[in-house]
């Protein structure tokens, strides 16, 4: 049996945390990769439903973020999926331009523990100053 009640309207069947916030992960749909991880509220769940491409909550900025709006690496929608308890969100997108991260990485899952050291494994496919500027 599913915790999830799905008689509710799609937005309060999920479980909002306290800030009214639910984790989001992000996934290729095509390779399978975790790309993401971030936080949404009703606004930017509902917007990324609407529009298909992904929207966030930046809590660094305290306002929606548009995947891509400053970079041009926007992250088209093609489903969403909630676990049993509602209170988790997975996206299966279409990375545009391949680069999910803000350091130019495909993804932001980029650091490895080597013993007990983190090491950067991926690539930087494009320097973040191409991207942002400076």
């Amino acid at each position: 049996m599913s915790d999830l009640n799905a008689s509710l309207p799609w937005l309060d069947a999920l479980k909002w945390d306290q800030q009214g916030m639910i984790p989001a992960i992000a996934q290729d749909a095509s390779s399978g990769r975790v790309v993401m991880f971030a936080f949404m509220n009703r606004q930017a769940l509902q917007e990324t439903v609407d529009s298909g491409t992904a929207v966030y909550w930046s809590r660094s900025r305290q306002r929606l973020w548009r995947k891509g709006e400053e970079s041009g690496h926007a992250q088209r929608l093609r489903s969403i999926r909630t676990d049993c308890d509602g209170d988790v969100l997975l996206l299966s997108i279409e990375q545009e331009g391949g680069i999910a991260c803000h350091t130019g990485r495909e993804s932001c899952f980029f650091h490895q523990l080597q013993g007990n050291l983190w090491v950067a494994v991926d690539p930087v496919l494009k320097d973040p100053k191409d991207i942002y500027g400076t």
